[in-house]
Parts: structure tokens; C-alpha cells; sequence
């Protein structure tokens, strides 16, 4: 059994009604995985969504969150986060805080990150990532 840990622009997909994504998504419920709400992937979504002030995403959103897990950051996750940041910028690879903070969530967690946005991350040591979109 697996947990996928759903990426910003997974649960874009998802609010826009994507058959494909909402397919698979229903796939690997139905398949036993689970899926979780990474907690900086809950706060990017929601802040979006109200600023483009998408009232019917919005609603969609927390109702797909009634069923889903939210998760919590834990100091473990954090110093996860701090040891991937060094490595990324001793390696000339830097990228944003969310997206190490995403990925050092699913790390300590053992959770695999669905993300289109493979490339990304693709130089975190550690985080096995699947792409839904392909």
C-alpha cells in the first residue's frame, strides 16, 4: 500500500475536473492507496483560490478535503527540509522553500509526491515522485 501526496498542481487538475487525473485517483483508492493534502500544498491552493476569488473551486476543494488527509509538518520534516536546501545550493541546484518543504514532508513520511512537475524535483535525494498527467 501507498500514500500519494498530492502536489498544487494535481489538485489543479483535480478542481477542474480532469478525467484522467480523476480517474487515477480513483483508481488507486479503489486499489487500497491512500492520498494525503501535504499541509503547504493545502495553504498554496486555498490562498489561490481565494485570490482569484474562485468561490466553486473553493467549495469543491474543502469538500475533497473532508475526505482527505491534511498533514502535519513535524521538526523531523523540517530538518529534512534544512539538510535538502544545503545540499541543493552546494550542488548549484537551489529551489523554492515550498517545494523543498513539499518534498521533505514526503520524505520523512514515506509518502510519494504526485507532482507534472517532475523535473522540479528531481534532484531531491530521497523522494520518489510519480507524474499522473503522463
Amino acid at each position: 500500500m501507498s500514500t500519494f501526496a498530492l502536489d498544487t498542481n494535481i489538485i489543479s487538475y483535480l478542481l477542474r475536473n480532469d478525467p484522467a487525473i480523476s480517474a487515477r485517483l480513483q483508481h488507486e483508492n479503489d486499489n487500497g492507496n491512500m492520498t494525503t493534502v501535504p499541509p503547504l500544498v493545502y495553504y498554496e491552493v486555498k490562498r489561490g483560490l481565494i485570490v482569484d476569488d474562485a468561490k466553486k473551486r473553493l467549495r469543491s476543494f474543502e469538500y475533497f478535503c473532508e475526505d482527505t488527509s491534511i498533514g502535519k509538518m513535524t521538526i523531523e520534516s523540517y530538518d529534512e527540509a534544512a539538510r535538502q536546501y544545503a545540499r541543493l545550493r552546494s550542488i548549484g541546484r537551489p529551489i523554492g522553500d515550498a517545494d523543498i518543504l513539499i518534498a521533505a514532508f514526503c520524505i520523512v513520511n514515506g509518502y510519494v509526491l504526485v507532482t507534472n512537475n517532475t523535473k522540479h524535483f528531481e534532484h531531491i535525494d530521497g523522494l520518489v515522485l510519480v507524474d499522473w498527467t503522463e
